[in-house]
């Protein structure tokens, strides 16, 4: 069979040279290019990234050890404070409130107000028995005179009719007087001393009633006092004041309410005293000590406004150990579980002042751990919480008492 002859004109490929045509390549396709080479560019992009890493890293190192690891932070935090609540100390009615939520209110300041009617009338009452029984001691020292007078009286009668008894005695050998007459006048001796003796005993009874005591502090009238004390403040505590400065929350009271001893009314928080309750890890708190600075920022005011503090206290338990059903770790189901300790943070008084804090807020937290002079739990100073609000009910009975007691004593002297 004869070969196939080109077509004239059709260029024809010497018989020992190489096609660069791929076995994938269609007739007449140009011959894929070889690949490039790496530019020079690119290798210095790389180079570049490689060695911000490697500063980074170096950075990042030299920040740890100098900065980072003497800070410990948290975000599990909240603001917390005194909830101070308002409670009946007697059985009443309400007629008045005079403070509601979000409100401010001062010290002292009346806040619920109970029908006082029937404590009025109880205060009168002891009130008149006071008076009573402070003229009833007047009457025992103006005895003291009547009885001493009646001694006297008694003597002179004693002496008389032992007089008497004298002359009828030394004329009884003349026959003048009988012996029946000296016989009465020896009856009139001794009944006269035995008038003497009675009313002596009657002075001695009443002196032991008011020696060395004046009128105010015989047993009944401070009997009587007390119990005007009493029923003073069973009056006075039908106005219900407050007693600290601070917001009204959680009211619940209204007019016309029956109300007991114990009732919760409304309460009070003093934003001025609050502080932050910060929960960290167990890990954690092993550098922190009592009194390391602190830095805070509150959610509410965002990242430029910082507080500042300092470490106040630490809680004697997680919050599991306190919690109403704690976890039994003793069972074959348990699975621990990173625990929390609650750490309190005291803040700046004037930062509160300028910018408050409510209870409940969420807060950020940064304890600087480098000062390890302190410990853990050393001698955290007694907080102190107390108001004088109803001291003032005690004064104004006592100024009550002594009104009436020198209304009613008159000019007698003990």
């Amino acid at each position: 069979m004869s070969t196939p002859q080109p077509a004239a004109g059709t260029p024809t490929s010497p018989p020992n040279q190489t096609s660069n045509q791929t076995p994938n390549q269609t007739p007449g396709q140009a011959p894929n290019p070889p690949p490039a080479k790496p530019s020079g560019r690119r290798k210095w992009w790389l180079l570049l990234v490689a060695l911000i890493v490697i500063v980074a890293a170096v950075a990042y190192g030299f920040y740890y050890f100098l900065v980072a690891q003497f800070h410990e932070e948290t975000d599990d935090a909240y603001v917390n404070g005194n909830v101070v609540q308002i409670t009946s100390q007697v059985m009443g009615t309400v007629i008045a409130v005079n403070a509601d939520d979000t409100q401010t209110v001062k010290q002292g300041d009346p806040l619920v107000r109970l029908d006082d009617a029937d404590a009025k009338v109880a205060l009168e009452q002891t009130e008149a028995n006071l008076a009573q029984a402070v003229r009833q001691g007047r009457t025992l020292y103006a005895n003291n005179n009547a009885y001493s007078a009646t001694v006297a009286e008694r003597q002179s009668d004693l002496a008389k009719a032992r007089s008497d008894l004298q002359r009828r005695l030394a004329i009884a050998q003349t026959g003048a007087v009988s012996g029946e007459e000296i016989s009465h006048a020896r009856d009139a001796v001794r009944s006269a001393q035995a008038a003497v003796d009675a009313a002596q005993q009657q002075l001695v009874s009443n002196r032991a009633l008011t020696d060395r005591l004046t009128v105010s502090n015989q047993p009944n009238v401070k009997l009587a006092a007390a119990r005007v004390r009493d029923a003073y403040l069973n009056y006075a505590r039908n106005t219900l004041p407050a007693p600290v400065s601070g917001y009204v929350a959680k009211r619940a009271v209204q007019v016309g309410q029956r109300v007991s001893p114990g009732t919760p009314l409304m309460a009070i928080v003093p934003l001025n005293g609050v502080w932050v309750d910060a929960n960290f890890k167990e890990v954690q708190l092993r550098h922190m000590r009592i009194g390391q600075p602190v830095d805070l920022t509150a959610d509410v005011y965002g990242g430029k406004q910082v507080f500042h503090g300092h470490v106040q206290g630490f809680s004697a338990g997680t919050g599991s150990a306190f919690a109403l059903l704690p976890a039994q770790n003793a069972t074959g189901n348990w699975i621990k579980v990173v625990q929390r300790l609650a750490v309190r943070i005291a803040l700046d008084p004037q930062e509160l002042q300028a910018h408050p804090l409510r209870i409940g807020l969420s807060m950020n937290v940064d304890v600087t751990i480098k000062d390890q002079e302190h410990d853990q739990l050393g001698n955290v100073p007694n907080t102190v919480y107390q108001t004088d609000v109803f001291a003032q009910y005690g004064a104004q009975a006592d100024a009550e008492i002594a009104r009436i007691i020198a209304a009613n004593i008159g000019n007698t002297r003990s």
